[in-house]
């Protein structure tokens, strides 16, 4: 049985809206909840990528073995190719987190309210 992208979508869209309107249905509840589950989401990624690096990183190693026990069956290539991918798993939390910080700023409020202006009343 073929499950398409469209009932899964819908699948996780209803179980986010029942969630985020389960604590009491106003849009401050939702904001929160989706909030909490964006960074609970975001830390499962860092881990992931971060085990992934380190898998890479070992597989790399162990195709360097085996490019110098017989270079003729394991190409340089393979084992470069897994290290570079490695380190690219290892530094993605952290580029993100810079990314983050560049364009959002520091803190969800710091962009709004770094100028020290009044915002747009202008008083």
């Amino acid at each position: 049985m073929k499950f398409g992208i469209r009932p899964l979508a819908f699948g996780l869209l209803a179980g986010l809206s029942t969630v985020a309107f389960a604590e009491g249905g106003d849009i401050t509840a939702l904001a929160s909840t989706v909030s909490t589950e964006a960074t609970s989401i975001a830390k499962l990624l860092s881990i992931t990528a971060y085990v992934a690096g380190v898998g890479f990183a070992l597989g790399g190693i162990l195709q360097f073995k085996a490019h110098k026990e017989n270079p003729q069956q394991t190409p340089l290539s393979k084992p470069v190719v897994m290290i570079v991918v490695a380190a690219c798993l290892l530094f993605l939390p952290t580029i993100l987190t810079v990314a983050g910080n560049s364009l959002l700023g520091s803190g969800a409020t710091s962009a709004a309210t770094a100028g020290g202006g009044s915002g747009l009343g202008g008083s």
